[in-house]
């Protein structure tokens, strides 16, 4: 027998009812997940690829180099102080009226603001307007962003067996490299064409692809049902509907779990944006490389991130997400000086070499983020306090490339010392975030999967 519906079975007292699932429903809910994923961090780091390479003298021509990349990085980096605007939003649509308009909502939200970008004119063509009007659709895509990553993870998870959980949370984060490689590698693309040209006109192409992904995304999205635990969470009858998605319980209740989520999180989402946005930017200023090399090596670093969290969200149904985020994270601190070093070598071989090793090393922390984060929450809260925990984590990584490039300003020349130490702190706090958290975790044993399914 087959069963492709969820159905509410007696038995666990645990949590909102248990829940079972055929296993190839669980599979097709997070591989819609993924694209939908996909989508949304192509569109989201491809504005922080565009930061370093062209939106400095497109859209701040005004300005002396120096500054044009510091505005170009703070443009940047509004888009995550508005995220966690979008996990408040997103989380409580989420909490209350279901994972599945919160996911679609989100994801047109992001594809517009990112294709509409696309369209603006430059400094050039309006003056101040055009910062202005690009500050403000990477706000949009900041409070998308906001609702997308928990509302993803949360419901590929509650879809999932326990014992299956980080293999499914693992795949949601394999939209992060993919959506770097596809945001990369249509940069790259365009940065074959005539410098001239791309300065005109073809930096637009990657932005303006964002209309028809959103169209192919949208369509995966709407077949997808909604989340078996959050069906059985509403169908409770004695489920009093006001702890749903409810603040004043989330600030209350779990104020320890919302910061070991922060703290968990950092290293994955931090260490990522000062290993490309930053390192794209110090290379080509700073070290005079050039564009095309530097977007390379993003480009085979993001290939070992899908390895990368493939191996260790399996590893992490074993050992415990939190063990791996801790050692992960001990792991980055203590390879942050080689990584660096070879960086400032100004070798393309060893650039290459040394974001591969990097992001590889982050990414470890980064696969089962998720997992864990998903399990610091009971499920009436699950959605909100995973957005708002990811989401002041991507709010204070995004502001390290600034951070960074300010520093080395600062200086009497650019070192690589500011981007060294920056990697070394938050992955000192992810490794205490991630070792504490291992012991908050908390399972709704809710989902079962279905044995006799053929």
């Amino acid at each position: 027998m087959s069963r492709t519906e969820p159905t509410i079975a007696d038995g666990d007292p645990q949590g909102p009812g248990t829940v079972e699932v055929d296993s190839r429903e669980v599979g097709k809910i997070a591989r819609a997940a993924f694209v939908g994923t996909v989508l949304e961090w192509y569109d989201f780091f491809l504005f922080g690829t565009a930061s370093a390479l062209v939106f400095n003298y497109l859209f701040f021509s005004n300005a002396d180099d120096t500054t044009a990349t510091l505005a170009a990085f703070a443009t940047f980096g509004v888009g995550f102080f508005a995220r966690p605007f979008g996990a408040l939003l997103f989380g409580r649509i989420g909490d209350k009226l279901g994972r599945r308009p919160a996911l679609i909502l989100s994801i047109v939200v992001i594809g517009m603001a990112t294709g509409l970008i696309g369209l603006l004119p430059t400094y050039d063509s309006i003056g101040l307007w055009a910062p202005v009007l690009l500050t403000v659709l990477r706000l949009g895509q900041g409070v998308a962003v906001g609702g997308e990553w928990g509302g993803a993870t949360t419901m590929a998870i509650e879809h999932a067996p326990a014992d299956k959980r980080g293999r499914y949370a693992a795949l949601i984060q394999i939209g992060s490299p993919v959506g770097t490689l596809l945001s990369s590698g249509v940069f790259a693309l365009v940065l074959l064409m005539p410098e001239e040209t791309v300065d005109s006109w073809a930096w637009r192409i990657p932005f303006l692809l964002a209309f028809p992904f959103l169209g192919i995304a949208l369509w995966i999205r709407l077949k997808v049902e909604e989340s078996p635990v959050f069906r059985a969470l509403a169908a409770e009858a004695d489920n009093d509907a006001e702890e749903q998605g409810s603040l004043t319980e989330l600030f209350g209740s779990y104020y320890r779990q919302l910061i070991l989520a922060v703290s968990a999180a950092l290293l994955g989402i931090g260490g990522f944006f000062v290993l490309t946005t930053y390192v794209m930017s110090y290379a080509t200023t700073a070290l005079g490389m050039a564009r095309q090399d530097v977007v390379n090596a993003t480009l085979l670093a993001a290939v070992c991130q899908i390895f990368i969290n493939l191996i260790f969200g399996r590893l992490g149904e074993k050992i415990g997400p939190g063990r791996i985020i801790g050692w992960g994270s001990i792991a980055t601190a203590l390879l942050s000086y080689p990584v660096w070093m070879m960086i400032d070598t100004a070798n393309v071989a060893l650039l290459t070499l040394a974001v591969c090793i990097g992001l590889s090393v982050v990414t470890i922390s980064y696969s089962v983020s998720g997992l864990l984060l998903s399990e610091l929450f009971p499920a009436q809260l699950r959605y909100t306090g995973i957005a708002i925990g990811s989401n002041v984590a991507g709010t204070i990584s995004g502001m390290l490339p600034f951070v960074a490039a300010w520093l080395n300003s600062s200086g009497e020349q650019p070192s690589a010392w500011p981007g060294m130490l920056i990697l070394v702190v938050v992955a000192l706090i992810s490794a205490a975030g991630g070792f504490l958290g291992e012991r908050h975790r908390v399972r709704d044993e809710v989902v079962l999967e279905a044995t006799d399914a053929e």
